[in-house]
């Protein structure tokens, strides 16, 4: 799962495919089709049937694109970024694209972590366009990911001759939630949040998805799920908040309702990881738990066979919790902590390093906790069950704020 700005990027995974499924049985749903009437499936046809009689109509080809892009996002459905990077097949390899095009195609890449990349088509956009608003907050998105903050803290200030009060806040504050500076950036954002009624229902969302992460990583559980309950209510079908209140629903012991929250959102790989975990903690859920880690394993098998990293942090805990299989558990973290370092990156590290009981991985988790001030309480709870045992590790725990 990515950080919150990626709720406006649409940075869903690229080839979130599945191993060939085989039905059991010729009644056996395989896919629910969009229907034929809807009135979005109606205008994306017209528009691709346009496209398609001319496909190096660069307005059409980026329209279309973009438009595949949101459905990647309301409908929780990777292939439409496949389909958008199609329709702009004719750019895709260009140096030199233009500049919506370049755009569009750092989006891609930066869904499938290819940040470098993805930083490259985004300064090219912005020497190009310098108020190019979209250009600076994917920047940020890519930046934040990489743990590059300050940089980050620049590109999100830039958006605020740009963009709207909301946006500049609320992507200065997701990366202050991780810089020492939690409370008060949470303040500033709930203020700037309920003094912005009529912000665009996915904005509101982002935020309101921030906050509730802010207040669970202080331990704050019955405002979290306020917020999760408020941000669900205005976009019910978002990948990255269905994840993030999955993931607190486990954290407090409600695998049922988990269940009951992803029964339908299997097609992510990452809800399915989630709906998987719960099904385990639930008794009398033994065969529909053992289908869908066969289905897990099939798909990140098919990932690596692919070469695909995307997924190596839901991988990480895949191999951790699911096969207890603690060495590649602790082996997928630390590739992934290579390539990004948001909160559950430090956390799946610093949990798999525990359970096999190696302090020396968790380090570098340390280390960056201690550097840049992250407050979160599971990140706490971790460090204290982790040692310390020598003098070092009770130095490294006294700076990261955990004894």
């Amino acid at each position: 799962m990515k950080t919150p700005i990626s709720l406006l990027c649409a940075c869903l995974p690229l080839l979130a495919w599945a191993a060939p499924y085989t039905p059991k049985d010729g009644g056996a749903v395989i896919e629910q089709l969009p229907r034929r009437a809807d009135a979005t499936q109606l205008a994306l046809r017209g528009l691709r049937q346009q496209f398609d009689a001319a496909p190096q109509d660069l307005a059409l080809a980026s329209g279309l694109a973009q438009r595949y892009i949101s459905l990647a996002r309301s409908d929780t459905d990777p292939r439409y970024l496949g389909y958008a990077q199609a329709a702009l097949a004719p750019w895709w390899r260009q140096a030199a694209p233009p500049v919506r095009v370049r755009l569009l195609r750092a989006t891609i890449l930066q869904s499938t972590h290819h940040f470098s990349a993805a930083l490259q088509d985004l300064d090219a956009v912005i020497v190009q366009e310098p108020g190019n608003g979209q250009a600076w907050l994917t920047r940020a998105t890519v930046l934040t990911v990489q743990g590059d903050y300050a940089q980050a803290t620049a590109s999100c200030a830039r958006l605020s001759a740009l963009s709207t009060q909301l946006v500049t806040v609320t992507c200065l504050a997701n990366i202050a939630s991780v810089t020492g500076r939690a409370a008060a950036s949470e303040r500033l954002l709930d203020l700037t949040l309920q003094r912005s009624a009529g912000a665009a229902p996915e904005l509101e969302s982002w935020a309101a998805t921030l906050l509730a992460e802010m207040a669970t990583r202080r331990g704050e559980w019955a405002l979290a799920e306020a917020r999760y309950t408020k941000a669900l209510a205005q976009q019910p079908r978002d990948s990255y908040l269905l994840g993030a209140y999955a993931d607190f629903l486990l954290d407090r012991q409600r695998p049922q309702e988990v269940v009951k929250l992803l029964k339908e959102q299997q097609r992510i790989d990452a809800l399915l990881l989630r709906y998987a975990l719960a099904l385990q903690a639930q008794p009398g859920q033994q065969p529909a738990f053992l289908a869908a880690k066969a289905e897990l394993a099939a798909r990140f098998n098919a990932a690596m066979q692919r070469g695909d990293t995307v997924h190596q942090r839901e991988q990480a805990r895949f191999a951790l919790f699911l096969q207890q299989d603690i060495p590649a558990a602790l082996q997928l973290a630390q590739k992934n902590w290579a390539i990004q370092k948001e909160v559950p990156d430090m956390r799946i590290l610093l949990e798999a390093s525990l359970a096999a009981r190696n302090y020396t991985a968790a380090q570098p988790v340390l280390a960056w906790i201690s550097t840049n001030g992250v407050e979160d309480v599971a990140l706490q709870r971790l460090v204290r069950q982790l040692g310390p045992q020598d003098g070092a590790k009770i130095s490294a725990a006294k700076k990261a704020g955990v004894l």
